[in-house]
């Protein structure tokens, strides 16, 4: 590995295949929950049922093939390996675009976005996609030593576009992908023509900035309080013991299929049926990947080495925030003081934490939308 753009394609042999369906056949299970719904975790009637489904119906083979159908790269940046999505749109004119994916997530996530992002019916909405895979997800190397930061992760993103020859582009993110790109206009706003975020975060204004609080920004401070006491625990345990929970996750496939099922069923706006708007073969893409790939443990350490310690600082380029019902609401006035040249503002009125996957359209609508004047 080295600077060089080493071309990648996906194939995992067909016994690690014949190990998982194998491992799934002989899960032991624990008791069924003494309390109906998922408020004490998955539910293990439905975990049960889906994980019979993953081992006897789902075609991993499918998956790959969507990945290889598209540009993927490998390269080494800051002694790391980093693997890549890089598709180029037919356009020459096109605004080159990164897409950071966060937990539970992985490149995956912007598979449907890619085709109407680089080959649009106006070629002023024209993108060229580039889509890194995290340090120590999915077919990035896992790093060996501490110190991947989500800081550290930006500068490496911002290396590898300027590698790819752009000098200056676009930048998304969801999740840990929000705070990435975030810090990417805090640190080379020079090299960025704007930032999309969904899940903007930001510190209250310190001081004697005047700020004034409505009704939707209260209750979204409500809803993270209520987050932190009900759902947080997942990231309390991640920013602690990665190492602890990772033994689990790299020896049962229905740990590792528990563990990520359960957030995108929270975290994703539907009646009580997530696979309403999560399609269950996409869900377990995901899932999949993170088992064959074995990247239980060191997927979780980029909330030990980030979580909680994050500047937040001042981000001056051109800004807009995508807020899902779904998702975590930050107060806007506390956005706008941090985000200094916030131009859009949009509170959907349907979504959650996963917009690639959940509404896919919208998203792009709203990419093409804010970026098509910056460029």
């Amino acid at each position: 590995m080295s600077t060089a753009l080493t071309p990648f394609r996906v194939g995992f042999p067909e016994e690690d295949l014949a190990d998982l369906r194998d491992r799934l056949a002989r899960t032991r299970w624990p008791e069924k929950e003494t309390v109906g719904g998922w408020s004490q975790g998955v539910p293990l009637g439905y975990l049960q049922e889906l994980a019979a489904y993953w081992r006897d119906t789902y075609d991993w083979r499918a998956a790959e093939a969507r990945l290889n159908a598209l540009p993927q790269f490998r390269t080494e940046i800051d002694g790391l390996g980093i693997h890549f999505l890089h598709v180029r749109s037919p356009h020459a004119g096109a605004t080159p675009l990164l897409l950071s994916h966060g937990w539970p997530g992985s490149v995956l996530e912007f598979l449907d976005l890619i085709g109407p992002l680089t080959d649009p019916e106006d070629p002023a909405d024209a993108f060229h996609v580039v889509c890194p895979s995290l340090p120590g997800f999915a077919f990035s190397d896992k790093p060996a030593e501490a110190g991947w930061t989500v800081e550290r992760t930006a500068a490496a993103w911002d290396t590898l576009m300027r590698r790819l020859g752009y000098e200056r582009y676009a930048a998304h993110g969801t999740d840990w992908g929000s705070f990435l790109t975030g810090i990417l206009g805090e640190t080379v706003p020079d090299h960025l023509l704007g930032v999309h975020l969904a899940m903007p975060f930001a510190m209250p204004p310190q001081g004697d900035v005047p700020v004034e609080l409505d009704a939707r920004d209260l209750a979204g401070l409500a809803a993270l309080k209520d987050f932190q006491a009900n759902e947080g625990a997942y990231s309390v345990l991640q920013a602690t013991r990665p190492q602890t929970l990772g033994y689990g996750l790299a020896d049962s496939p229905v740990g590792q299929l528990a563990w990520m099922i359960e957030k995108y069923w929270a975290w994703s706006d539907h009646d009580g049926d997530a696979e309403k708007v999560l399609d269950r073969d996409r869900l377990l893409d995901v899932v999949t990947l993170a088992w064959l790939a074995g990247t239980g443990a060191s997927s979780a350490r980029i909330y030990w080495e980030s979580h909680n310690k994050m500047a937040l600082g001042p981000v001056g380029v051109p800004t807009a925030c995508s807020v899902f019902p779904k998702d975590a609401r930050m107060p806007r006035p506390w956005c706008e003081h941090r985000f200094t040249d916030l131009r859009r503002w949009t509170d959907h009125e349907r979504g959650g934490h996963f917009p690639a996957l959940e509404q896919p359209d919208l998203l792009v609508d709203e990419l093409r939308s804010f970026f098509r004047p910056l460029t």
